[in-house]
């Protein structure tokens, strides 16, 4: 959720039912070293809590050290060491993902920040990296266990699938099994049915929404209801889609930092988001590529048919 979870989008889910939030990820070095883009990813509110962060990084002594840099600029729960992304960018430098294939060093980077941080220390782990396998899995949350991490969170895709294919729950289940310490369940948690499904099927003590939220915040609500009384929830009305969307964007406007013309695309990314689905939206994301300022788009979203496909 690199380039989503920005202060606007947290804003948005607490106010419709996250419990709990996490900032953009966060590379160790340029953490340690003050690039200018940490920060404005760390921009926060009174209100934006609890708050979690999460470092991507391969070399135990500069995670650690950008930990507690971090710590001196922020009031956060806890810290997960994120072994779990997939770009090829990340997994050049040795950090995110490619730590699968090296257990070692994740294990280091674990009892390194465990051992000195004052904080809990939690793991963003996958199912594997090229293939599926399940023993290979649990060795390798059971060494996070060993060295410190006080909870996993094990998104049910290899490496390789990225975020497509289907989820494996059985890998999940095992490492629920196998570990003292919770393990959440991530991947295709799209809607509140969904959430129930990884519960029930691995057993997990939680589950983490990601993608599901994306122009979807409700989302959150919908879960808990769902978890508590069994009764899935409607759609939204669009009445109510059109108003959450203008007060997304009016967080955007008001929380984001970066240049205009930037800030106007970005703003257009979030409104797809929201279009998804409905009646012409194709037509409407080439509409949206064309705007040229905040009020422009406000004045597109106000005059556009909203509407679900006959």
């Amino acid at each position: 959720m690199s380039g989503v979870t920005d202060l606007a989008f947290r804003l948005i889910s607490r106010r419709l039912g996250a419990t709990h939030c996490f900032f953009e990820m966060l590379d160790s070095k340029a953490t340690l070293y003050g690039h200018p883009k940490n920060s404005r990813l760390l921009k926060t509110l009174k209100e934006d809590s609890p708050l979690a962060a999460q470092l991507v990084g391969g070399d135990p002594s500069v995670m650690l050290d950008a930990a507690e840099k971090l710590l001196s600029l922020v009031n956060i729960s806890f810290l997960d060491i994120n072994s779990a992304c997939p770009a090829k960018k990340i997994l050049k430098k040795g950090a995110g993902a490619s730590l699968l294939k090296n257990t070692a060093r994740l294990g280091k980077i674990i009892k390194k920040m465990a051992s000195k941080l004052p904080i809990p220390v939690t793991v963003k782990l996958r199912t594997g990296f090229n293939k599926r396998d399940i023993r290979e899995c649990v060795r390798g949350a059971k060494i996070c266990e060993a060295n410190g991490a006080s909870v996993v969170f094990m998104h049910g895709r290899t490496t390789r699938q990225g975020y497509s294919g289907d989820i494996d729950y059985e890998s999940i289940k095992a490492t629920k099994v196998a570990l003292k310490i919770p393990v959440f369940g991530s991947g295709n948690i799209f809607n509140e049915i969904l959430a129930k499904k990884m519960l029930d099927e691995t057993g997990c003590d939680g589950i983490l929404v990601a993608r599901g939220a994306l122009g979807n915040p409700w989302i959150f609500k919908n879960i808990e209801s769902y978890l508590k009384n069994g009764k899935a929830g409607k759609a939204p009305a669009l009445s109510l889609k059109k108003k959450i969307l203008k007060v997304h964007l009016a967080y955007v406007e008001k929380y984001k930092d970066m240049r205009e013309a930037n800030k106007i695309g970005f703003m257009g990314k979030v409104t797809m988001w929201y279009f998804k689905g409905l009646y012409n939206a194709a037509k409407i994301r080439k509409r949206i590529c064309k705007v040229r300022s905040y009020k422009e788009l406000i004045d597109l979203i106000d005059t556009v048919k909203w509407s679900l496909p006959a």
